[in-house]
């Protein structure tokens, strides 16, 4: 009779087990961590074993990511907003036309990703670097919002490797002098780590180390009037300081060509000497020791979360605001133009339903992050994005390979800045331009226009270094010689300008479809598209406004933009769409 009872008692049990609701399944965390001037170019990533086994060996890598313009400031700022710099007006690392007080100005510090990630019951953490000109002066002026706990760098000390100082949620900055800042930056990861874990909701956590920026003394601020930056290589920790004494910068075509190569002040550029080709080796060999101590950082990241059991219910995300160069084209250390090396930085992912050791060459920007954040948490999408979610899952990259957006706007205001010792030829105060990374099917493609109005156009298919500017007013012969699917560049270029001309001031769905704006009646989806003869009229005759610029300026001053796109004067003639513009 007992065992009669056990078994009716157990099975009453499982009949109320069955019908009791099944719980949620858990919301998934994430770790998003964000390098400082990461390259994808100069083979970076292949120094760093820890980021091989725990991301690369167990993610999907997505080689063709991009930052839309190319330095920290602007580029974390649409990072966070999913917007681009010409609709944050967010376009430079100081005031007046960056930094922190212009995020703040532009009323970002109420609408951006860490305040969505709150209003949908995430708890947020964030330790490292925010933005330039968050400061020890200005942190509290308002404090920066939507964290549950966080750990901020702040300048004059950001940059500082060994100098640092952090501000922790609302307590007094406090400085780590001649501790080395990212193992302080580790520690304090961990114990925000351990603070989410603790909280037992989702969480949201940020680790925004410095390296491999170079190291930078700073005599004020961009708060003051004339501050003095000094800068000089990364420093590694001294455990790395030995670390692969015969590397070099690669060696690719484009490292110090014996012909000049790009436009504008590019093109004047000196060949570097041997002294100075040694330096910026120095140089390179300081920016893979300094990524040492972060590597390590990631290894110690997955070994807590492991211990926390949460590994398999936890994304971790790794990129950078944006690339570096070293030598191409004849450049000293920086970034801040468009060539590739710039432009196309790491994006590495890894967690729940993500495909293990696999490489995908779909066009992403930094744009698409903050919607790829909200989708994969579940958050309704916001209107007004300028991207669109990253397919993640294997199927989901399949399913979108044909469609998937095939351009990547850039766009960049002011000053480039060299980093080196030997920068003296650097002095670029007119390094405002608007551009246009185009890849799809038999295409591959640069093309660039300058606020001195000079224009550049590379067929990567053919010129991967980007050295020979099809359009370069020094030898006119070329425009009418090279071809391009089939198609001469008196039919490509003006094409590729009408595309710019609508991103160059595009918001929203607009950014991610742009063909649909030049071709509402008509289905156009790629530039391969768009060179259909039936088209010829619309772009040769038609479409008589050209991207151009009235002087070079230091940062998103409307008037001298040159034209832009207006959505709401949209006519129509000869049953052909035709644009106005203002």
């Amino acid at each position: 009779m007992r065992g009669l009872a056990c078994l009716l008692t157990l099975a009453g049990l499982a009949s109320a087990q069955q019908q009791q609701p099944l719980s949620a399944p858990r919301k998934p965390n994430v770790v998003f961590i964000l390098t400082d001037d990461q390259d994808a170019h100069l083979d970076s990533l292949d120094y760093m074993p820890f980021v091989q086994k725990h991301l690369i060996d167990k993610g999907t890598h997505y080689r063709s990511h991009y930052c839309t313009t190319s330095v920290c400031c602007p580029s974390r700022v649409t990072l966070w907003t999913g917007k681009l710099a010409h609709n944050t007006n967010v376009t430079d690392v100081n005031p007046p036309y960056g930094g922190y007080p212009k995020f703040i100005s532009q009323g970002f510090n109420e609408n951006y990703l860490p305040v969505w990630l709150q209003e949908a019951q995430y708890n947020t953490y964030y330790t490292g670097k925010l933005f330039n000109v968050h400061t020890v002066d200005n942190y509290d002026r308002p404090f920066a919002a939507g964290f549950t706990g966080s750990d901020f760098l702040l300048d004059p000390f950001t940059y500082d490797y060994l100098n640092s100082t952090f501000q922790r949620d609302r307590e007094t900055p406090r400085s780590y002098e001649g501790e080395y800042t990212t193992d302080v930056l580790a520690q304090k990861a961990n114990r925000l780590l351990d603070e989410a874990v603790d909280a037992q909701k989702p969480f949201f956590l940020t680790i925004a180390p410095i390296a491999p920026h170079s190291n930078v003394f700073m005599d004020g601020t961009g708060l003051d009037d004339n501050p003095v930056f000094s800068f000089s290589a990364p420093i590694p920790a001294k455990r790395h300081e030995n670390l692969f004494k015969e590397v070099q910068v690669p060696r690719t075509p484009s490292f110090n060509p014996d012909r000049p190569s790009g436009a504008n002040w590019i093109k004047t550029l000196k060949r570097q000497n041997e002294t100075n080709v040694e330096y910026n080796d120095h140089f390179y060999r300081t920016r893979l020791r300094a990524l040492q101590a972060v590597d390590e950082m990631v290894d110690g990241i997955f070994a807590r979360l492991q211990l926390h059991n949460i590994l398999d219910n936890t994304y971790v995300i790794y990129s950078s605001d944006n690339g570096y160069h070293i030598g191409q084209h004849r450049l000293q250390p920086g970034k801040s133009c468009g060539y590739e090396e710039d432009i196309n930085i790491p994006l590495i992912v890894r967690g729940p339903g993500i495909a293990e050791n696999a490489t995908t060459d779909i066009v992403t920007t930094h744009t698409d992050l903050a919607p790829t954040f909200l989708q994969l948490l579940g958050i309704p999408l916001r209107p007004d994005f300028d991207g669109d979610p990253i397919p993640l899952t294997q199927d989901q990259i399949e399913d979108v390979r044909d469609e998937r957006q095939e351009h990547v706007t850039v766009e960049y205001w002011g000053f480039a800045a060299g980093e080196g010792i030997y920068d003296f030829d650097l002095s670029a105060y007119n390094n405002t331009y608007k551009a246009l990374r185009i890849k799809g099917e038999g295409y591959n493609l640069y093309y660039s226009v300058w606020c001195n109005n000079e224009h550049e156009l590379y067929d990567m298919t053919t010129d991967l270094y980007q050295l020979h500017n099809l359009l370069s007013t020094e030898d006119k012969e070329q425009l009418p010689s090279h071809n391009i699917l089939d198609t001469d560049l008196t039919k490509l270029v003006p094409r590729l300008d009408s595309l710019l001309l609508v991103l160059k001031s595009c918001k929203g769905q607009v950014c991610v479809k742009p063909w649909k704006a030049l071709h509402p009646h008509d289905e156009v989806l790629t530039l391969k598209d768009a060179l259909h003869a039936r088209h010829d009229n619309f772009y040769e005759m038609e479409q008589t406004t050209r991207v151009r610029f009235e002087e070079c300026a230091r940062g998103y001053i409307l008037d001298v933009e040159g034209p832009q796109f207006d959505e709401r004067k949209m006519i129509f003639r000869d049953g052909l769409p035709w644009y106005e513009w203002i």
